[in-house]
């Protein structure tokens, strides 16, 4: 039995699955999950000193590789201050003055400890600032595991969600009102059908989680100029997409401007952060300039502050990061989509800068029904054929790669390697 194997077997007696988090637990790909030691550039290494090339940068926060000395350094320099205060301090201002530079739609910004209370209080604040209790979700979209999110789609466009986690109650689900991503007419149906009770249309800009799936044309712009229409603020969910496809995201990259954004990831540089924003009317709506209560011990944490802005300055200040990271995600899907038509598959690759993903279906893949086709089964034996060939992806068909600068043309040349092996491996077996 491998070390991984052993301490997976403890954790299960400790861990409810023996998982912090549910995808880890490899459900989705067969096998046990891997225990990781250690990380460098764009390297992982497991308990049992296996090395594999990485693609999922710890969701997306390691957009410049693991271990990046300027982000270790500021952690080194913060901890000789100690590690907590429960007060204001210099570098919460600096990161919000960073923010605020970079990203288009803000204009104040309060930090939290995570994207899934980012999303929660950017609902709440805009409840209290529309007056209105509905917000509407897309289907596929994942903004965390608040209430309000763990809501199923309807068999219809305007049929009330139901709610998808036992816990979340039928009351909460009634507010949330869920459409296909990419389809403006079922937002516009919403809308009519629920007149002046809508607060807020929240979204991933470049959806994440069904796998990466980009907005049809127009379809951001359509969701501004309806929200605008109906006085509905519109809510960019930039936990990925935030400082990854652009340095103001996915709103500089796409010239759409949300309402309120939320931010996670790359803020922190790899520790425990997120950060809601938007315009300073919206924003004043908060406690304590506001009404609307939100607060946390650990905000604004000063070891999290300084590795979050050691990561945005250098990204502000080094613009070739994103002309490097294009570079990168144009090189391996070309190389990936050779390799499809080389052996003749006709599966689906969806790719925006340093995001992608391959689907294991011959449909155009542009919401969840679509992602849904995906063969599930066929994706567990290519997850574990690439494993075997050292290359680590999500475990997961419905979840978006991440790449990062560590990753040289060479590595990216035995990324594809192994994709047009594997590929091969179960498409025969199949």
């Amino acid at each position: 039995m491998t070390k991984s194997e052993q301490l997976f077997e403890k954790a299960k007696t400790l861990i409810p699955g023996g998982v912090n988090s549910p995808v880890r637990a490899f459900r989705a790909v067969g096998g046990n999950p891997l225990f990781i030691k250690s990380a460098n550039g764009a390297y992982l290494f497991d308990e049992d000193g296996n090395r594999y090339i990485e693609l999922i940068n710890s969701w997306g926060p390691m957009i410049l590789g693991h271990a990046f000395e300027p982000v270790e350094e500021a952690v080194r320099e913060a901890i000789q201050h100690s590690f907590s205060f429960g007060a204001p301090t210099r570098k919460e201002v600096e990161m919000a003055e960073l923010i605020v530079e970079m990203v288009p739609s803000v204009e104040k910004v309060r930090m939290v400890n995570s994207g899934t209370e980012a999303t929660m209080a950017a609902i709440r604040v805009a409840r209290g600032f529309t007056g209105r209790d509905k917000l509407i979700k897309f289907e596929g979209c994942y903004h965390g595991h608040g209430d309000s999110f763990l809501i199923a789609a309807g068999s219809g466009a305007i049929t009330m969600g139901t709610p998808d986690s036992p816990g979340v109650t039928r009351a909460t689900a009634l507010d949330t009102l869920t459409a296909p991503y990419n389809d403006l007419g079922a937002v516009e149906k919403l809308i009519n059908a629920n007149a002046n009770q809508i607060a807020a249309v929240i979204l991933e800009p470049v959806v994440g989680n069904m796998g990466c799936v980009l907005p049809d044309p127009g379809f951001l712009q359509g969701l501004r100029d309806l929200c605008d229409k109906n006085d509905i603020l519109l809510i960019f969910d930039e936990v990925m997409t935030g400082f990854r496809l652009a340095k103001g995201g996915a709103q500089e990259r796409f010239g759409v401007t949300p309402d309120l954004t939320t931010m996670g990831k790359i803020i922190g540089g790899g520790m425990p952060v997120g950060a809601y924003g938007g315009r300073k009317e919206i924003m004043d709506m908060v406690s304590p300039a506001g009404p609307v209560y939100q607060a946390g011990t650990l905000s604004g944490n000063p070891i999290a502050m300084s590795a979050g802005l050691a990561m945005l300055r250098y990204l502000n200040e080094h613009p070739e990061v994103y002309t490097q990271l294009e570079a990168t995600g144009a090189k391996l899907t070309d190389g990936f989509r050779n390799s499809l038509l080389k052996l003749g598959l006709n599966f689906t690759i969806n790719h925006i800068g340093s995001m992608y993903t391959l689907f294991m279906t011959e449909r155009p893949v542009a919401n969840f029904v679509d992602a849904k086709t995906a063969d599930l089964p066929l994706f567990g034996r290519y997850f574990q054929a690439m494993l075997k060939r050292g290359v680590y992806l999500a475990p997961s068909q419905f979840e978006s790669l991440f790449l990062s600068v560590a990753l040289t043309d060479q590595l990216v040349d035995q990324i594809v390697w192994a994709n047009e092996e594997s590929l091969k491996e179960v498409v025969e077996r199949a």
